[in-house]
């Protein structure tokens, strides 16, 4: 059965909804009934609806607001709007946002009714075709990571209007950084920008697109060799491709990872088309978002690691030079990171520096649980989003050395020292002094006093400030969402999140990721 809520302030008028439809005959079950708009959006958030028959004007939020709020988290839920006679102009914005229909008050039994069959309808036709559309995609899938059978070419090209073979055409993949970005947004940004019939879109759960570009039209002609006519169109086509990300970061605010492959001139080929251009996928933690890369660039890239300094950097680290340190591992990932340098490179490198400091760690013998093992450190590398995480990540592990090796902390008695631990380790956990006192069999009251006294904040301050700076660094060097690292940093609540950091830091976490400079 479909969920339905039913939003009115007037109580009378909310009941007499309710009960003038049988509910159940229609395959419907009223599951909601709100008095506004922010009791609606919180009901929906704890159990969303299909559809939602809403009065316009109530207070606290009307029921525009309220649909605008629901559809940013859900397209497809439908809206029935209820209106007066006084109200029709402010409800015909209502047709415009996609609502189903608007039925004046009083209400007409038998128009609700009505309304409410071809809402349901409708809703099943958007299912068939969301099952039509999954299965569409699935197949996308089989057939480029496959060996195309006899015959299966020829469908996909004829899906999208394309000859079979004996044209020219060029494979890419793209990727974009924003989570939540529904992939038809994403088309439909490009058709916008692109309105030309030869450039088509594949959609690739789970966050990839797939686009097939006719050269004809976009390469040179002339009486040239072939190895200088491929060259130069793959030069054209990869600036085409660039152009498109260009105007989607400018006109969309869209930062996107383009990747193009090597032409082919029937669709039996695409799939191997496809492959090379997926393989460069991996160049982005090197690239970044809002670069586009081809094929051939990447031929000439040295495969050699780093040069990279081991023994000045064991010195910085047992010198206690953390900024040094710092600015080390900022020059050997970011500013020696040369743009001639292979994805495999920077892994090696990586590496290498992650076994150097597990080497440290083993011969001082410094407290395995205030630190990555070797295991999780080269798996948190491997899965950066960035070049930029990875630096993050040996940044923090160097710093934790040297406060380890140099005993910063050796001013402070043995249960402190174990607090102080227990949150570097822990500080996800809805940790609390009193829980910690109860664990070290001390009163409450004496252990808030002795880490005040020896750490010089409250227990409470040094757990937030902990927090605080794992969120910052997270802010700085990856692209996860700011809700996201709420919840990494163990805070559930993002509003809360929100007033924590802005007392640490003097400003929001949203405005210090606007203010941050690679």
């Amino acid at each position: 059965m479909k969920k339905v809520m039913i939003v009115e302030d007037e109580e009378l008028i909310l009941q007499g909804i309710r009960n003038i439809v049988d509910w159940e005959e229609l395959g419907l079950q009223v599951v909601h009934m709100a008095h506004d708009g922010i009791e609606a959006l919180e009901m929906w958030e704890k159990e969303p609806v299909q559809i939602v028959v809403t009065d316009i004007s109530m207070p606290e939020m009307d029921g525009l607001t309220l649909l605008k709020k629901i559809r940013q988290m859900e397209e497809q839920v439908r809206f029935i709007i209820l209106t007066g006679y006084d109200e029709f102009a402010y409800a015909r914005e209502a047709v415009r946002l996609d609502v189903e229909n608007y039925i004046l008050k009083p209400i007409d039994e038998e128009e609700l009714k009505r309304q409410l069959q071809e809402t349901v309808q409708k809703l099943e036709e958007m299912d068939k075709k969301k099952l039509q559309y999954i299965d569409e995609k699935t197949k996308w899938l089989h057939f480029l990571n496959g060996t195309p059978k006899e015959g299966e070419a020829l469908k996909f090209a004829e899906m999208l209007g394309l000859a079979p073979e004996g044209g020219s055409y060029y494979a890419a993949v793209m990727k974009w950084n924003t989570n939540g970005l529904k992939e038809q947004k994403i088309t439909d940004m490009i058709v916008e920008l692109k309105k030309e019939e030869r450039l088509k879109v594949v959609h690739l759960p789970p966050d990839s697109l797939l686009m097939i570009l006719e050269a004809d039209g976009i390469c040179v002609d002339g009486a040239k060799a072939e190895s200088v006519l491929t060259y130069e169109c793959e030069e054209k086509v990869q600036e085409y491709f660039a152009e498109l990300q260009n105007e989607m970061e400018s006109r969309f605010n869209l930062m996107t990872f383009i990747c193009a492959g090597p032409s082919f001139q029937c669709f039996e080929q695409l799939p191997e088309a496809f492959r090379s251009a997926k393989k460069l996928q991996k160049y982005l933690i090197v690239e970044g978002y809002g670069n586009c890369i081809s094929l051939r660039q990447i031929k000439s890239r040295k495969t050699e690691a780093i040069d990279m300094d081991e023994d000045s950097l064991r010195k910085l680290i047992l010198k206690k030079e953390k900024e040094v340190a710092a600015d080390y591992i900022e020059d050997l990932f970011i500013n020696n990171m040369k743009k001639d340098a292979a994805v495999s490179s920077l892994y090696q490198t990586a590496v290498k520096t992650a076994m150097l400091l597990q080497d440290i760690k083993r011969e001082y013998k410094l407290e395995s649980g205030r630190f990555h093992d070797l295991s999780e450190l080269i798996e948190t590398i491997f899965g950066a989003d960035d070049i930029h995480g990875i630096k993050a990540v040996f940044i923090a592990e160097i710093t934790e050395i040297i406060e380890c090796m140099h005993g910063e902390d050796s001013q402070y008695t043995p249960v402190v020292r174990q607090i102080i631990a227990e949150v570097q380790k822990n500080y996800r956990e809805d940790m609390n002094l009193k829980t910690l006192a109860y664990r070290y069999h001390m009163n409450a009251s004496y252990l808030g006093q002795l880490f005040q006294k020896e750490v010089g904040c409250s227990f409470a301050k040094y757990l937030s400030n902990t927090k605080n700076g794992i969120a910052k660094e997270l802010i700085l060097n990856t692209n996860m969402k700011i809700n996201d690292i709420a919840k990494e940093v163990g805070y559930p609540d993002t509003s809360y999140f929100y007033r924590k950091f802005k007392q640490s830091y003097g400003v929001s976490p949203a405005s210090l990721r606007e203010m941050k400079k690679y």
